[in-house]
């Protein structure tokens, strides 16, 4: 390299600009709109759309409606504050109702969520129980095909009780030919 260069290169600045490192986090910025929680909003939404839907509002807003008017009607000119047309009254209801329609919306929608995950949980479950229901059904069907070839109480009751009468008809004398021996094939006498 020339040495022209060289001195040129040692005269420029180093950069100013801040290098971050790419092991540390950054630090956090500040930001325009303030922080709310989320999920603590979302509950006082829910609280004021519950008040709201309930018949005390009604009876408290009706109330206050009365007073508002009854003031600004019967109350001497200096006191009254809102005159017929009654525009603050207006105007105080209007905002009132811009401000519980999307709390109610949100308190709404919020619900819409709680009931899709119980309604995907609901769904699990029956998922479950039909599987625990059809793998039931074929251990049933399965031990049935199994007990037709066991021998049952009766069968064995019923088969005891023709041998003691075969056995008393031998001590009596009588010789009794068992079916296998009639066949030629073995039985239990021959063995």
């Amino acid at each position: 390299m020339p040495p022209a260069d060289r001195e040129r290169d040692a005269r420029v600045e180093p950069r100013t600009a801040p290098r971050f490192r790419l092991d540390q986090p950054r630090p956090p910025r500040r930001k325009l709109l303030p922080e709310y929680d989320p999920e603590a909003f979302g509950r006082l939404s829910e609280r004021i759309a519950r008040f709201l839907g309930t018949g005390r509002f009604i009876v408290w807003m009706t109330i206050t409606i009365i007073v508002w008017v009854g003031w600004n009607v019967w109350a001497p000119e200096v006191l009254r504050f809102d005159p017929f047309p009654f525009l603050f009254l207006t105007l105080a209801l209007s905002l009132q109702a811009s401000y519980a329609a999307p709390l109610i919306l949100l308190a709404q929608n919020r619900q819409d969520d709680r009931d899709r995950v119980n309604l995907e949980q609901d769904r699990k479950q029956n998922e479950r129980s039909i599987a625990d229901t059809e793998y039931l059904s074929r251990e049933i069907a399965s031990l049935r095909m199994g007990l037709g070839e066991v021998a049952t109480r009766d069968w064995i009751r019923s088969e005891l009780q023709d041998l003691v009468k075969e056995l008393e008809e031998q001590r009596r004398g009588q010789r009794v030919v068992f079916p296998a021996e009639e066949s030629g094939g073995r039985d239990v006498g021959d063995r």
